[in-house]
């Protein structure tokens, strides 16, 4: 595949290391001489330095016969107006932008985004997909890692192993043994920040980063068991009234059973915040001082979600949290850097834009009939949820007899709303989703299975 990625920024970048490490040509285009420098240098791509809405600049990129353009520069009008050039001037067949303004994405102008108008296959809203992300930390409030596949149906869950676990020294068949209604999969552990699968013996080390995949229905239990489940959200303070800020206040006034206390240092946007939003506390001040978060009720809330511009803001709000009594902190952070810290410093969750924002636009890259993805491991592992189609190898195939190659784990099988496991005796069905957890060198292969082809591996 030919793609065009406009932007070389985190996204960008991001975008550019996924495609280029599965084998497609890429061409990046910056206005940037020195981020278009360091891109062709750390990435096998092609860098190209113009406006990337100019057709000129798009026509150098190779816009004539690219397969698809990805726009994440950090202008919407930049980012809506390339994808308008590559239809009308080049009819490149797939089109991805990032649109962050809200204004622009008002259901009252449903129409903009369609073929007659500004023609984009997808649009990417960072701060919705990031916080739809921290939503779902507050419904599995011990994991440090959820993603909801099918609808809800099922979850994948990131979970730290402490010493105390009930989980620590035990292996996935010894767990099934102690819990025989335990509905789980262990399809991954990072050791050590080595991801792997492993297999039904090998025991589960205090330390390990696990990923399980659940029904929805168990999460909870799933928690308990591996010694992560927290108390319910009921108190939420919110440092930060950006679009993030005020998407997650909105979100869980309409939820309803929380309190929410926003804490904003500039007037103007606390006043916009406090206008915009019915039930939600907001007071302005400084999210790094102690007399406005002890105000702000942190020392009783059961979740600090710290997310304004500053990264440094953000990892300190969530350490003084934590110190003031808060229970579990949230962090925003976009410099990857910043990652070690998370545990020297007792912030719970980090939250990376960017990382959010790749899975949200690799779900609509990936070859195949794709429903789901989310990125783990910082890019060693993905999980994919796919549909079975007719001809896909998958299907007729015995669940307990499934042969994957090395890398490979099967997740889950949904079939309506019956959830299939690893271990059950079914047969994988036609248009059946299945969910696979793969390391990042066999995605290739995760994709043949879901395309509609009759030759295998």
């Amino acid at each position: 595949m030919k793609a065009i990625v406009c932007g070389a920024g985190q996204v960008g970048f991001g975008i550019a290391r996924a495609l280029a490490q599965e084998g497609n040509a890429v061409t990046v285009v910056d206005w940037s001489t020195d981020l278009i420098d360091n891109i062709v240098t750390d990435l096998d791509v092609r860098g190209v330095v113009g406006h990337g809405s100019h057709p000129d600049v798009l026509e150098r990129a190779g816009a004539a016969d690219a397969d698809l353009i990805v726009a994440v520069t950090h202008s919407d009008e930049t980012n809506m107006v390339a994808c308008q050039v590559a239809h009308s001037l080049f009819e490149t067949p797939m089109r991805i932008a990032r649109v962050r303004a809200q204004n622009y994405l008002d259901p009252a102008w449903g129409d903009l985004f369609t073929t007659g108008n500004l023609p984009i296959d997808v649009i990417i809203s960072p701060e919705l997909e990031v916080g739809r992300a921290i939503l779902q930390r507050v419904e599995t409030p011990g994991a440090f890692n959820t993603a909801v596949f099918s609808g809800g149906r099922v979850q994948l869950l990131g979970l730290r192993l402490e010493e105390s676990s009930p989980a620590a020294g035990s292996s996935s068949e010894q767990l099934l043994e102690l819990f025989p209604d335990l509905r789980v999969a262990v399809v991954g552990v990072q050791r050590e920040k080595t991801l792997f699968i492993p297999q039904p013996g090998d025991p589960l080390l205090a330390g390990d980063d696990v990923y399980v995949v659940t029904p929805g229905a168990q999460a909870r239990r799933v928690l308990d068991i591996f010694g992560r489940d927290a108390e319910t959200v009921r108190r939420v303070v919110i440092v930060g009234a950006g679009n993030i800020g005020v998407y997650v206040a909105r979100a869980l006034e309409r939820a309803g059973g929380v309190k929410v206390r926003l804490v904003e240092a500039n007037k103007a946007k606390a006043e916009a915040a406090a206008e915009r939003l019915k039930k939600t506390v907001v007071l302005h001040g400084d999210g790094l001082d102690a007399r406005i978060m002890r105000e702000a009720g942190v020392a009783d809330a059961e979740l600090v979600v710290c997310v304004t511009n500053d990264d440094k803001v953000n990892m300190l709000s969530g350490v003084m949290a934590k110190r003031e009594g808060g229970q579990r902190a949230l962090s925003l952070i976009n410099e990857r850097s910043f990652e070690d810290l998370r545990e020297p410093l007792g912030i719970d969750v980090l939250i990376d834009p960017r990382a959010t924002t790749v899975s949200t636009i690799l779900q609509h890259i990936r070859r195949g009939r794709i429903t789901g993805l989310q990125t783990l491991g910082g890019g060693q592992a993905e999980a994919l949820e796919g549909i079975a189609l007719a001809t896909s190898p998958l299907v007729g195939r015995a669940i307990l007899d499934l042969e994957l190659p090395d890398g490979v784990a099967l997740g889950a099988v949904v079939r309506g709303d019956q959830v299939i496991l690893p271990g059950d005796d079914e047969r994988v069905r036609e248009n059946d989703r299945v969910l696979l957890f793969c390391s990042s060198a066999m995605i290739a292969k995760v994709e043949h299975l879901f395309r509609v082809s009759l030759e295998y591996f």
